[in-house]
């Protein structure tokens, strides 16, 4: 294997690490912004700001619906990844990939 070969391979891991890295990120920020809302969050939601909240698993979905019920006006739920019984992402057997609930913004 040439060295312009291992190093296009290193670049594609990395960038995936990173990528995945980024991702938890994000869906850990959308959890806080659920679920420990700041007082300026709050404040910007009673003043009309939607957030939408996009990759979390729908049993995060549900719970923010059961906790967070005053606010639900302020959340709007995209790409809400459908869990199996463990709670981990379910696999459409056919593709692979993993299930999203149809939101209707096809």
């Amino acid at each position: 294997m040439g060295t312009v070969t291992r190093m296009t391979l290193l670049a594609i891991a990395a960038t995936s690490m990173l990528t995945t890295n980024v991702q938890a990120e994000l869906l850990d920020w959308y959890k806080q912004q659920l679920f420990e809302p700041s007082s300026q969050q709050l404040a910007m939601e009673q003043n009309g700001r939607i957030m939408i909240y996009d990759g979390l698993r729908d049993k995060d979905v549900q719970r923010a619906l059961d906790e967070q019920f005053d606010r639900v006006e302020s959340m709007m739920f995209t790409g809400t990844i459908v869990t199996d019984e463990s709670g981990e992402p379910a696999i459409n057997r056919e593709t692979g990939e993993v299930l999203v609930e149809n939101d209707g913004c096809d």
